[in-house]
């Protein structure tokens, strides 16, 4: 039978998901039922153990697809990019109604109530999805009202589909400083990969979240002497977003952040341990 890849293929000996059945062998085959991420960020894995590192991370509002729930653990699908994983049971509520907003600067707070000096229940990253019940004026503040009461400062958000087609670059440039994580893609840290992925979508774009995904299918080849502000330069394992022909951005483990570098230095640094660039790609 083929051999997929279980990043993006949700297959085990015992259950697979039905769309791969007939190509790989399994005991069951099931559609799963659909839930969505109810805390702020959470970590998904390769198996159900908390040991073990992440592969990427999911944001408050996102959707999954469940395909088993097992000791304390759920075995899900990422509707945004397909990843597959395991997150805690807790990590995951019914799909009730559907988000309407999305957070638009790296963090905000989460109050509960329309109150900027209540102590706030939570932070959310950019990325984050909610729906918006009502909205209020308070102390000359305007807040936007989840469905529970809790509120957030209004301008921290955003209709989904409202940043649609605006310049990804800038978004990306709003991370500088922001820890660089492996596996990360929120306001609290992020890997070279998940900057590129969250980036992009908050401009209404799709891309995979690894770094070999997007350099064998996210958009199309390019030649260094074409580059231009948005492209992307890869690695073998590591990928840059050009700010500028001359100038990248990318969250790196040198500075162990989202940084800005000049790109023929970074190729000299990065030399001894990656090479050379594998190539060069224009998202769209």
């Amino acid at each position: 039978m083929t051999m997929l890849d279980r990043r993006l293929h949700a297959y085990r000996p015992d259950l697979a998901e039905a769309c791969l059945e007939g190509k790989v062998e399994a005991t069951r085959f099931v559609s799963g039922t659909p839930a969505r991420v109810c805390v702020p960020v959470i970590g998904l894995r390769p198996q159900p153990d908390l040991a073990r590192g992440i592969d990427t991370e999911l944001l408050f509002g996102e959707d999954v697809t469940v395909f088993d729930r097992a000791d304390g653990w759920c075995w899900v699908k990422a509707t945004s990019d397909g990843y597959v994983g395991y997150l805690p049971e807790d990590a995951i509520a019914e799909a009730a109604t559907a988000p309407t907003h999305i957070v638009l600067p790296q963090r905000t707070f989460l109050y509960p109530e329309p109150e900027l000096r209540k102590p706030y229940k939570t932070v959310l990253s950019m990325g984050s999805r909610v729906h918006i019940s009502g909205e209020t004026e308070a102390r000359g503040n305007h807040y936007l009202v989840l469905g529970d009461g809790t509120a957030i400062f209004a301008k921290h958000l955003q209709p989904l589909g409202a940043l649609d087609g605006q310049d990804y670059v800038d978004i990306a440039a709003r991370f500088l400083e922001t820890p660089y994580l492996w596996g990360g893609r929120s306001g609290l840290g992020m890997d070279c990969s998940g900057l590129i992925q969250l980036a992009l979508q908050m401009t209404g774009r799709s891309a995979p979240r690894d770094t070999d995904m997007q350099a064998a299918g996210l958009g199309e080849p390019i030649e260094r002497s074409d580059v231009r502000r948005g492209d992307l330069v890869f690695w073998k394992g590591h990928v840059a977003i050009f700010e500028d022909p001359e100038t990248i951005i990318h969250a790196n483990g040198h500075t162990m952040t989202v940084a800005r570098e000049n790109f023929e230095a970074a190729v000299k640094r990065i030399g001894w341990l990656y090479e050379q660039p594998t190539g060069y790609r224009r998202p769209f």
